[in-house]
């Protein structure tokens, strides 16, 4: 009896404000006549939905923050030593490459169940980066079906990866298909450079020198000759630099014809 007595003074209470709201904005409206009622709904709505909108924003960004970090769990993991020997810290360091792919996978499948795009694409990409350990034709089509994914990125990096794993298993043809398309989408994800330099490894790998060595020749020619807006030359990327040094491996009579390089920023001679 006195719990229902308190239950029937909350609602009393309730009731209470509800009237008094009520009575406020009618007296408002009763002042404001006809149309000035209808105005004083939608500022009332207007409000109302500020208020939602905020506490979506709101929400929205925690959830965010919550779906980074659950990926930076997983990228700690992929990350993290392997050794055959006996760790010091066992909880960070793995024995072998396959246990920590598969934890990693575990990991990521957290994301992939729990949060939207773009989180669950970029989780579906490092569980199929970390399938080619324990289930590497699995890990190659989830790689596939990612390279046609919306999400541009994702798009490039699972071909970039598909690549890489067609060029391991001894499939030479397919991944210069790969790295082609990726060179001619002129990305920023991974870059003509990135792209080209890899193709000439294929190319070598084919026992392809001519066609090796014109890529890796027009890959540092370009990159020696480019200018910024205002003129100065700018520094050579990872890749510029690899396909220098592996031109002049391949075919140093053709390294020779090079332009020369233009000294560093600051630098005099």
């Amino acid at each position: 009896m006195a719990r229902y007595k308190k239950k029937r003074v909350r609602e009393l209470q309730h009731d209470r404000f509800r009237d008094a709201a009520m009575g406020v904005f009618d007296r408002l409206g009763t002042r404001l006549e006809g149309r000035g009622k209808a105005i004083l709904y939608g500022i009332v709505g207007v409000v109302l939905a500020a208020i939602l909108v905020g506490v979506w924003l709101t929400w929205s960004r925690r959830k965010a923050d919550e779906a980074r970090r659950a990926l930076g769990r997983g990228i700690a993991i992929i990350t993290a030593p392997v050794s055959s020997t006996s760790p010091l810290d066992p909880a960070s360091t793995y024995g072998t490459e396959q246990e920590r792919a598969q934890k990693a996978i575990e990991e990521f499948e957290k994301v992939a169940a729990k949060y939207g795009d773009p989180y669950r694409t970029e989780a579906r990409y490092f569980i199929a980066t970390n399938l080619l350990y324990v289930d590497r034709e699995k890990g190659i089509n989830e790689l596939a079906e990612l390279s046609k994914s919306n999400l541009s990125d994702i798009a490039t990096l699972s071909k970039f990866a598909l690549a890489q794993a067609k060029e391991a298993d001894g499939k030479y043809d397919e991944a210069a298909q790969i790295y082609r398309q990726i060179a001619s989408q002129n990305g920023v994800v991974i870059t003509p450079d990135v792209a080209n330099l890899r193709l000439a490894m294929v190319y070598q790998k084919q026992d392809k020198k001519k066609e090796a060595t014109d890529i890796l020749f027009q890959l540092v020619d370009a990159a020696r000759k480019a200018k910024d807006a205002d003129g100065a030359s700018l520094p050579l990327s990872a890749a510029a630099r690899e396909a220098t040094q592996e031109l002049q491996k391949l075919d140093p009579d053709r390294f020779a014809q090079l332009p020369p390089e233009a000294p560093a920023a600051g630098l005099t001679f």
